[in-house]
């Protein structure tokens, strides 16, 4: 009976791992939904489906288990944050981070937890410390202006997001991005 509970529970992990091959575990989310198109694995869709509790349980046995992993931690923080928990996701990308700080891709999903979750000074904190590990990280600069708007520097997010374009003038997931900056400016204008 042990052996069979064991089994299903490394089944249903490993089945969840092989399902997420696709994009890399750490893949930051950008905050900002208004912003089609402008960055991968932004917040989770409309309606997501519905948590599974089965699998949120399979991996935090996993994690209480292992407790130096990173990556099962990275995942909790990833299944959470596409179910607007932001919180909690925030919590699991912590721990990631603790284990291992050098992940700027897990330390950008949570700044987008944090600014999320309605604290955007606290996610450009983090926004920061990704870019201070790799300075052309282009979704730690998408986030960033997120922030930066957020926390009412909407000409510093402007500025931030103008320098992405010129790195990435072809990249179509930052095509939302024109518009944006054509809106503050407008607003801009108008005040």
């Amino acid at each position: 009976m042990v052996f069979a509970v064991g089994g299903m529970l490394f089944g249903f992990v490993l089945g969840y791992m092989v399902a997420n091959l696709g994009s890399s575990p750490g893949d930051p989310r950008p905050v900002a939904p208004s912003m089609a198109g402008a960055a991968d694995r932004s917040r989770p869709p409309a309606s997501p489906p519905a948590l599974d509790p089965n699998e949120l349980k399979a991996l935090e046995s996993l994690a209480a288990r292992e407790k130096g992993n990173s990556q099962v931690r990275v995942e909790l923080g990833n299944l959470l944050m596409d179910h607007s928990r932001f919180d909690e996701a925030a919590r699991y990308y912590r721990e990631a981070l603790a284990l291992n700080p050098d992940q700027p891709d897990v330390r950008v999903d949570l700044g987008a937890c944090l600014v999320n979750g309605g604290k955007p000074a606290e996610g450009l904190m983090e926004f920061e410390k990704a870019l201070q590990k790799d300075p052309g990280h282009k979704k730690a600069l998408f986030n960033k202006g997120i922030a930066l708007m957020e926390t009412g520097r909407p000409q510093e997010a402007v500025a931030v997001w103008e320098s992405l374009l010129k790195r990435f003038p072809d990249d179509p997931q930052l095509q939302g991005l024109r518009k944006q900056i054509d809106q503050v400016r407008a607003a801009r204008r108008s005040s």
